[in-house]
């Protein structure tokens, strides 16, 4: 059945591949520089329709509908139909499709699938983690050691402080920084090893459900920024990375 759920992920892509005149029909929603596009609703009503064939009593949370059918169910999907809009209108080309399984309120499947790499990113929990058909491991470097990702809460702009106190203090102590758009594809690139640690200061449970599972899968830990265990049906800030960074961080 998972083999079903990446074949759908990998069909939605191709919506975000063949789009055009992407700046016509955009929405505001709540909060500056929050964007949906009509490409957004048409992956997310896809998702929902094929997934729905694969579990018919499963319940979903996506971005742009927050819930159809009583959330979670014994079997729940959280979708983020395009996480990386404002990059998509901009054809920044860094943006992923996100779907993560509940079960009884427990993440056990993730995908996400960057279409323009042809980049799937997976896990089923206790089943580890792939890159296409890799095996991820990742390797336990320190901060000196690697690249730190981080998100700017652009939605939520009274973060900005210290989000940037924060940014400085880890460019201090890590190569480099990097800011890409996608919180999603964030995480994934630390369970990729190409970023040793990732945070952001508030995030919704589509952003990081899918990505939170390859990345524990990986060998990497995530929680939120005050240590707690994320949550699924509410948003929270985010840091995930190596276990020596992860460490390292909460010793600053």
């Amino acid at each position: 059945m998972f083999e079903n759920i990446k074949s759908v992920v990998k069909a939605a892509g191709d919506i975000m591949l063949k789009a055009h005149n992407i700046q016509n029909g955009i929405e505001s929603k709540e909060g500056r520089a929050n964007f949906v596009t009509k490409y957004d609703v048409e992956v997310q009503n896809y998702l929902f329709q094929e997934l729905h064939k694969l579990y018919p009593s499963a319940t979903f949370i996506g971005e742009e509908e927050e819930q159809k059918g009583n959330v979670p169910g014994e079997y729940c999907f959280i979708i983020d139909p395009i996480d990386g809009t404002t990059n998509f209108i901009f054809d920044y080309k860094h943006s992923a499709i996100s779907v993560g399984m509940l079960h009884d309120g427990q993440i056990v499947a993730g995908v996400v699938y960057n279409p323009y790499l042809n980049e799937l990113f997976y896990a089923e929990k206790g089943k580890g983690s792939y890159l296409n058909d890799r095996p991820l491991h990742m390797k336990n470097l320190q901060l000196r050691d690697g690249i730190v990702g981080f998100g700017t809460c652009p939605y939520y702009r009274e973060k900005a402080d210290e989000t940037f106190f924060i940014a400085r203090k880890l460019y201090d102590r890590a190569l480099d920084l990097r800011r890409s758009g996608s919180a999603a594809l964030d995480i994934c690139y630390v369970a990729a090893n190409r970023f040793v640690l990732y945070y952001e200061l508030l995030l919704s449970p589509w952003d990081y459900a899918a990505a939170s599972l390859i990345l524990t899968e990986a060998g990497g830990s995530i929680s939120t920024l005050d240590k707690n265990e994320l949550t699924f049906t509410a948003g929270c800030s985010v840091i995930a990375a190596t276990p020596s960074a992860h460490e390292e961080y909460f010793q600053l």
